[in-house]
């Protein structure tokens, strides 16, 4: 669900952005504001906000709002897009760190295209926030930040973590986690599930990983690790 909000003095104008992101192909909720001073009250989060420079039922101007939701310290920060009818703003609009800049009456089209790309961006924001792995067991409750492990070995009916800071074993199957990992790690090996974003470089009988181990890549794994780990680099590269 995308958190969405509309900040305009003009009724028609809230009404018709309403209809424009319900057309879109994401699941938004919509909540509307006729005054700056009104958003600025409210604490709910929210990841993307249309948002009018010239507000004449507020004290407050939408940039003005824009630069004081920039100054919050905690919670989300917003993509803003400034929807105006004044070309003049558009380059105090990237000051405050806008998104994009739309210019009424909002052309569909355009709308749309803009629309897509910040939820792009909103998305890769979401992904980006720190995943952990969960482990849970008889006598083990433990929570560990994916980002602190290199890879991961299979042996004698365990697994082992092999992290920044050591080791950490447990009872599990590989094959598990890599089923909870597959976005971030790949399974080389029967034996071993690596981190993607350790991977330093590789051959056709291994693979190196930043912290300077070598791990063995089965030769049956090697074709589908090298298009995996491509995708994972233009994913990061936003290509």
């Amino acid at each position: 669900m995308i958190r969405t909000a509309i900040c305009d003095d003009e009724a028609n104008t809230r009404s018709y952005l309403s209809t424009l992101i319900r057309a879109q192909s994401y699941p938004c909720e919509i909540v509307e504001y006729t005054s700056a001073g009104d958003c600025l009250a409210d604490h709910r989060e929210i990841d993307l906000l249309f948002l009018d420079i010239e507000l004449s039922s507020s004290s407050l101007d939408g940039m003005t709002l824009a630069q004081k939701l920039r100054e919050r310290i905690s919670g989300t920060q917003p993509i803003i897009i400034f929807v105006t009818g004044y070309e003049r703003y558009v380059f105090d609009a990237f000051d405050v760190g806008a998104f994009q800049y739309l210019l009424k009456p909002v052309d569909e089209k355009k709308f749309a295209q803009v629309f897509t790309r910040a939820i792009a961006q909103i998305e890769a924001a979401r992904e980006k926030t720190v995943r952990v792995l969960t482990l849970q067991s008889a006598s083990i409750n433990k929570t560990i930040p994916v980002d602190s492990i290199y890879y991961i070995e299979s042996s004698d009916h365990k697994v082992v973590l092999h992290l920044k800071d050591g080791e950490f074993a447990y009872y599990a199957k590989i094959r598990d986690l890599e089923l909870e990992l597959q976005k971030q790690f790949f399974r080389i090996h029967k034996g071993y599930l690596v981190n993607l974003s350790y991977v330093e470089g590789y051959s056709k009988t291994e693979v190196m990983l930043t912290n300077g181990e070598k791990i063995l890549i089965s030769k049956y794994k090697y074709q589908d690790f090298v298009k995996a780990y491509l995708r994972f680099l233009k994913k990061g590269a936003g290509l």
